[in-house]
């Protein structure tokens, strides 16, 4: 399921002039299309502030020109329910993750690690579906949300989760600290250095999303997947001649 699109228009006080030399504006957009990116957070609170967060990301992301879509996990199964791979929210999901060129993963702390709400829906995304790659060669940018004193446990494992899904994680990061002291009564994250850091980190996806995207095949070639092209090639090719 989505969940509505935030409006872009309102951000919080931040530098105009500098703002908009965003690297969308600065690398171009209208070569090709605007940058797809998938926003997953990690919380079914009614107040999640991971979800907070993950929409002043997409705010930010809209802004600089991409075409975000936020997905809603409240509906998914467990990832090991026998009938998954076959639940709508599970393929929604998937065909979600094909569509897009970065993800952003936004996870509460919780017990050192990032939640199972956040798990269950990479645990949903297979390394390959037929011949697709759900993940291999996006972009990636972590971010956490703590309810204490900053933290970098959680991103630390979405660097983890991001390397075994073969994505190419950005250098940069987000971890809010005290995340209920950094946002209003209506939800928006205020104006602090931890926001700051936030339009840092989407300028950096934005950045890397255009500098890759179009030499994902390149990037993500691999030998070993060569090979075992090569043998089912070899193998059709024998069914055909019996």
């Amino acid at each position: 399921m989505l969940r509505e699109l935030p409006d872009p228009d309102h951000l919080p006080a931040l530098d105009a002039e500098a703002l908009s030399r965003h690297p969308g504006r600065v690398l171009g957009l209208a070569d090709d299309h605007p940058p797809r990116i998938l926003l997953l957070y990690g919380s079914l609170r009614e107040r999640s502030y991971s979800r907070l967060l993950t929409e002043e990301a997409a705010r930010l992301l809209i802004y600089m020109g991409c075409e975000a879509r936020i997905y809603d996990p409240s509906g998914l199964p467990q990832a090991d329910h026998p009938d998954a791979a076959e639940h709508p929210e599970v393929q929604a999901l998937r065909e979600l993750s094909l569509w897009s060129e970065g993800q952003v993963w936004c996870s509460p702390e919780r017990h050192g690690a990032v939640t199972a709400v956040l798990k269950n829906q990479i645990d949903h995304i297979p390394l390959s579906l037929g011949a697709s790659r759900p993940t291999q060669g996006r972009t990636l940018a972590v971010m956490q949300v703590s309810g204490g004193s900053q933290s970098f446990n959680a991103v630390n494992t979405l660097r983890l989760l991001g390397r075994w899904m073969r994505m190419i994680t950005i250098p940069n990061q987000s971890s809010v600290a005290k995340a209920w002291q950094e946002f209003d009564d209506d939800g928006r994250m205020k104006p602090s250095a931890y926001y700051e850091r936030v339009v840092d980190v989407m300028e950096e996806l934005v950045r890397f999303t255009l500098l890759t995207r179009a030499h994902r095949e390149a990037l993500t070639d691999r030998y070993s997947e060569r090979i075992e092209q090569h043998a089912r090639a070899a193998a059709a090719q024998a069914g055909a001649r019996l």
